[in-house]
């Protein structure tokens, strides 16, 4: 089992913020491992940080949920992820082990690769929030 916190991002269109680590082929919401001692909101801000040079607008975390699914980059292994909507400060760019990031309509047809959970979870719930 693979212990993440990550982060369910909208913009004002609604549209769902995602990101492809160095070396992969799926897209996946931002976030990232815990480390000892850490609370999900530490982790998820540092990761964030570390990751895409952002910050979690304070008070904005909202805590969506436990889920698990299958791992998009470790065969045979499943991810159980702590969702938390945020809001972000800052401009999104790619560092540490992201080579891109992309902004995705979960209303349209999507051809890009996804993580399962992002393609099973985090698309619908980003479309249950709008509602």
């Amino acid at each position: 089992m693979i212990e993440i916190v990550t982060a369910l991002v909208r913009n004002e269109r609604g549209h769902v913020l995602l990101v492809r680590k160095r070396g992969t082929t799926h897209f996946l919401q931002p976030g990232g491992k815990r480390e000892p001692g850490e609370s999900d909101l530490d982790a998820l801000a540092r990761e964030l940080h570390e990751e895409i040079g952002c910050r979690i607008v304070p008070g904005s975390a909202r805590h969506l949920g436990v889920f698990e699914a299958s791992a998009a980059n470790e065969p045979g292994k499943t991810v159980r992820a702590v969702v938390y909507a945020v809001s972000l400060a800052g401009e999104i760019f790619c560092q540490a082990e992201i080579d891109e990031f992309i902004w995705i309509d979960p209303r349209a047809p999507v051809k890009t690769q996804l993580a399962p959970l992002t393609r099973d979870t985090i698309l619908p719930l980003a479309l249950s929030l709008s509602d």
